[in-house]
């Protein structure tokens, strides 16, 4: 079931929250943000309400979270949506749906970041406290964290897309920078914990720095690179040194070669998904463009 086959409303909110944890029920309820898999809707001043709506896979999503999350959250030195409680199916609205701290700030996309460094140093502290092994049971990636490789068909396909709508200038050099990726030795060392989804509508800026990091999603065990290509769609020009140098341990360059591969994977997908907003087709969402122009730019100078 999708937002084609159901209306979620403030009135729909108010209902499930009385039916299944009432005492919550005198809550204010308000929409919070529509994102790509969820809607999230504030419950009060420090609650929020997460309910899928536009992917089938977002019920699984939402229950890692709730198993996982709550491990990690205490650990991590930004804010995140820690679940608090579960809403299971019902005949009122047929999928699971989460109630989760709320966190303040402005997502990336809209509000860019502006204190570069510092804006690098909080986001190498919060890469480097989440990015330890992850115990043997912890989920793998849908089609993240592993080798790149496995994403060469569908990274081909979006370069033509992108060079047939004329949104890229130099399709040879976003080829060249992911040919230099995926050439890259493999990740060899253990499965770390990883967001796997920080593109800058999952962040969130506040005084021109990042003060919180949301949709745990996708969290998985996996290459830290996935993660580490989020210093080229979040941070100002000439901050990924400065990134790299405050991120710990160290990254090799074979894992700063498949991040630059993953950035330009992103990238592309975000100006893709961005044009498809300007164009109206569903699913589009126009903010995603400008991060991810920027990045190809970056990304491109390290091959020139």
């Amino acid at each position: 079931m999708t937002h084609a086959e159901i209306e979620i409303t403030a009135e729909l909110v108010r209902d499930l929250v009385r039916e299944q944890h009432p005492d919550l029920a005198d809550r204010p309820v308000r929409l919070g943000a529509r994102g790509w898999d969820n809607q999230l809707w504030r419950l009060g001043d420090d609650l929020a309400v997460r309910l899928p709506w536009a992917t089938a896979s977002a019920d699984a999503l939402l229950r890692k979270e709730h198993a996982w999350l709550p491990m990690l959250a205490p650990r991590l030195p930004l804010p995140v949506p820690v679940p608090q409680r579960v809403g299971e199916p019902s005949g009122r609205f047929p999928r699971p749906w989460l109630i989760t701290t709320w966190v303040a700030g402005a997502p990336a996309d809209q509000v860019p970041v502006t204190r570069a460094a510092d804006a690098a140093e909080t986001l190498a502290t919060f890469l480097t406290a989440l990015h330890q092994p992850a115990p043997s049971d912890a989920p793998a990636g849908r089609d993240r964290g592993g080798p790149l490789a496995d994403r060469a068909e569908a990274f081909a396909k979006g370069v033509t897309a992108a060079a047939e709508r004329g949104l890229i200038d130099d399709p040879d050099a976003v080829r060249a920078v992911w040919h230099d990726a995926v050439t890259a030795p493999r990740w060899t060392g253990p499965a770390l914990w990883i967001h796997a989804d920080l593109h800058p509508a999952n962040v969130l800026t506040a005084d021109g720095n990042l003060c919180g990091v949301i949709d745990f999603g996708d969290l998985c065990a996996g290459d830290p690179a996935y993660d580490l290509a989020a210093a080229w769609l979040l941070l100002p020009d000439d901050t990924t040194d400065h990134f790299y140098a405050a991120y710990q341990p160290a990254p090799d360059t074979a894992t700063m070669r498949r991040a630059r591969g993953w950035a330009m994977a992103r990238a592309l997908s975000g100006i893709l998904i961005g044009d498809a907003g300007v164009h109206g087709r569903p699913g589009g969402k126009p903010t995603w463009g400008p991060p991810g122009h920027a990045a190809l730019r970056r990304l491109v100078a390290t091959v020139r």
